[in-house]
């Protein structure tokens, strides 16, 4: 394994320009960098009180859906007023220079999406997509009551964020699509994440077991850094653009 800084290494340098199929997992660190903030970080204000994991449950929306809906809708007000970074226009760029590239995302901000990425798999889902509780279907408009959550247009049935919570499972086919990425791609790189959320720390070990060159970018060693063949220590705003300006002389990155 080779520890590196912004001096990119010339082998990753040809594995990114060879590469036939690129996978990106990105995770919290990504979008930390663009003021959002990460899910157990502390609450502010009225949220202060609450524990987030005692929020994102089933069993929390139905005891107080309320509530769930209301922390929810103070999250969406966060990340509306976030901006994509330095390292989401450089995915969104790489989808352009290679092949085929598969990104998938631990966030639920939809930031990968508006800074122009295309097909992102959302292994959480997304908080700005609203469903129907009872059937999962998505829901784009509803009759504005005083309800809170507001009601299903179709069945009545509370509505709530299309994201995944605790006690629930990955969506099916997001899950099979990020695992047959990682099982056939040539290079893969986990970006800003911890590496210990499953089952999507699992997708570079699945990477690296069929062969693929494996890259993590991280500001600090998680338990995965070890592992992959390359580590980019440094914030992915940062790194991103400077691994795809050695590979890509020309190509240039907004800060």
């Amino acid at each position: 394994m080779h520890t590196i800084s912004l001096d990119i290494p010339l082998g990753l340098i040809h594995a990114l320009r060879s590469a036939q199929h690129v996978a990106v997992l990105t995770g919290a660190g990504v979008s930390a960098e663009s003021g959002v903030p990460t899910f157990r970080e502390a609450q502010t204000g009225l949220w202060s009180q609450y524990n987030p994991e005692d929020l994102a449950t089933p069993e929390a929306f139905r005891r107080q859906p309320a509530l769930v809906w209301e922390w929810y809708a103070w999250r969406r007000r966060l990340v509306a007023a976030a901006e994509p970074n330095a390292a989401h226009r450089a995915l969104a760029a790489l989808e352009t220079l290679v092949p085929r590239l598969t990104l998938i995302t631990q966030n639920v901000d939809g930031l990968h999406q508006r800074a122009g990425s295309s097909d992102v798999i959302e292994l959480h889902g997304n908080l700005q997509r609203i469903v129907c509780s009872r059937d999962h279907q998505v829901a784009t408009s509803w009759v504005e009551t005083d309800d809170v959550p507001p009601r299903c247009p179709q069945c009545q049935a509370l509505l709530r964020p299309d994201v995944v919570w605790f006690g629930e499972s990955l969506p099916f086919r997001a899950l099979q699509a990020a695992l047959d990425a990682a099982r056939d791609c040539d290079v893969f790189l986990s970006v800003g994440t911890s590496a210990i959320v499953q089952p999507a720390a699992s997708l570079p070990y699945e990477a690296l077991e069929h062969g693929a060159i494996t890259v993590e970018v991280n500001p600090s060693a998680t338990a995965l850094t070890e592992h992959v063949m390359y580590a980019l220590t440094g914030s992915a705003g940062q790194v991103l653009p400077a691994l795809l300006h050695a590979t890509w002389h020309d190509l240039q990155i907004a800060s």
